[in-house]
C-alpha cells in the first residue's frame, strides 16, 4: 500500500512540472518543550495540497487518500463547503488524479 506522504510528493513533484505552484498544509498541534501548544491554524478538514495553475490563477485544493484512504467527517464538511466557489477541487489517490482536477490530463 502508497503512504499517503509519498502520493502528496509525488503529485506536487508533477504538478510543479505542468505549471503549477503547489504547497503542502501541514496542520495538526504540537505539544512544545514549554507546555504550550502550537496550533497550524488552519481549519480541520483543509486539503493536504493547494495550490494555484500558472496559465491563469486558477486556485486548487486536493485531498489525498492512498487506495484505501476514506475521508473524514470534517473533510467532507470542507468539501461541500469548497464546491460552492470557482475552483479546483478533489480527492486523489495517485498523480493521474491530480492531473485530471487540474486540467493536465
Amino acid at each position: 500500500m502508497t503512504a499517503e506522504h509519498k502520493i502528496q510528493n509525488d503529485i506536487r513533484v508533477e504538478l510543479s512540472k505542468h505549471g503549477c505552484t503547489v504547497f503542502r498544509a501541514n496542520v495538526g498541534k504540537v505539544l512544545m518543550e514549554n507546555g504550550r501548544w502550537f496550533d497550524t491554524g488552519l481549519p480541520r478538514g483543509y486539503p493536504d495540497l493547494f495550490g494555484f495553475r500558472h496559465s491563469d490563477g486558477k486556485i486548487f485544493f486536493i485531498e489525498c487518500k492512498n487506495e484505501t484512504g476514506r475521508l473524514r467527517d470534517d473533510q467532507k464538511r470542507f468539501a461541500k463547503f469548497i464546491k460552492q466557489y470557482p475552483v479546483l477541487y478533489g480527492v486523489c489517490r495517485s498523480v493521474d488524479d491530480a492531473l485530471k482536477i487540474i486540467g493536465g490530463k
